[in-house]
């Protein structure tokens, strides 16, 4: 009898986007935090573009929080496919949000530092107004609106230049190329902050086992590092001594979607609030770089 009441006393978490580098590493975390009932979905079991869908399955588990790790991340792709990289990253969040308010619960919603342009040289707070030049920035943006407006009880945490052991990321790319070229060209005039997936997660993690305080909050790995510094780390954390590795100038990597020049994220509000301890960017890169050749 005391089983049944503890399991329905569980709170019941979704987490949607499982298959994808943020919400793999919930899988694998979540194994720590047993006071939850996870339900981890990806698009062939939850359609969060599909409204009757989300409302059906967060009102039949029981959804407690929604932590949504879906989205469409595909930078350069998102401007010429802008309707759907808008109703994956600004509508369906909207569905959420409201779908798990009505059973009076809260969201976390993960943003990106692409809702700035980039033009300042100051890590950027919260409350700094925002100005997304390109489509994958403003839908996220929108999305971060829609979830506010449609579940007050919401945490959006805006990350940056996420990486992990899973799927196609730039770290592995730079490993992959780094062994097969002699020479790299790399940009070395955007600065910001590489983040460990798995950093993300556990932050997430901390918001969901603590007193729950809804708002816009900033996450990235400490420290701040242009792509080819990047780069030049990778290469010698994994001992990669014979590609060349030279400094490109944005301009002579042109791309269809504008990249910040500068989006260190300043995270004292997430420090403060869920007294989380943020690992330096190159402990956490060192981190995920030995868990890749282990594999």
């Amino acid at each position: 009898m005391n089983e049944q009441k503890e399991t329905n006393d569980m709170k019941n978490i979704l987490v949607t986007g499982c298959n994808g580098q943020l919400g793999n590493e919930m899988q694998l975390l979540a194994t720590g935090y047993p006071e939850f009932n996870y339900f981890f979905t990806d698009v062939k079991e939850l359609d969060i573009t599909d409204e009757n869908a989300v409302k059906s399955f967060v009102k039949t588990n029981g959804i407690d929080c929604v932590v949504n790790c879906a989205a469409y991340t595909a930078v350069d792709k998102a401007e010429a496919d802008e309707a759907f990289c808008n109703i994956l990253n600004h509508i369906a969040p909207g569905y959420l949000a409201k779908a798990v308010h009505e059973q009076g619960g809260c969201m976390i919603q993960v943003s990106t530092d692409y809702v700035f342009d980039g033009t300042t040289h100051i890590p950027y707070r919260e409350e700094e107004p925002t100005c997304p030049a390109t489509v994958y920035g403003r839908t996220k943006l929108a999305g971060e609106e829609a979830v506010m407006r449609n579940c007050p009880e919401s945490v959006i945490i805006r990350t940056a230049w996420l990486y992990s052991t899973f799927g196609n990321n730039f770290v592995k790319t730079m490993l992959r190329l780094g062994r097969e070229k002699e020479s790299l060209g790399v940009i070395f005039d955007q600065i910001g902050t590489p983040t460990y997936a798995r950093d993300l997660a556990v932050a997430i993690f901390a918001v969901l086992t603590q007193d729950f305080v809804p708002g816009i909050y900033h996450f990235s790995n400490e420290g701040a590092i242009s792509w080819y510094d990047f780069t030049k780390a990778i290469h010698r954390i994994a001992g990669i001594t014979t590609c060349k590795v030279r400094p490109l100038h944005t301009e002579e990597y042109p791309a269809p979607a504008a990249r910040p020049h500068y989006s260190v994220l300043d995270k004292t509000k997430i420090k403060e609030t869920y007294h989380i301890d943020i690992p330096y960017w190159e402990d956490s890169l060192a981190e995920c770089i030995q868990k890749l050749e282990q594999n």
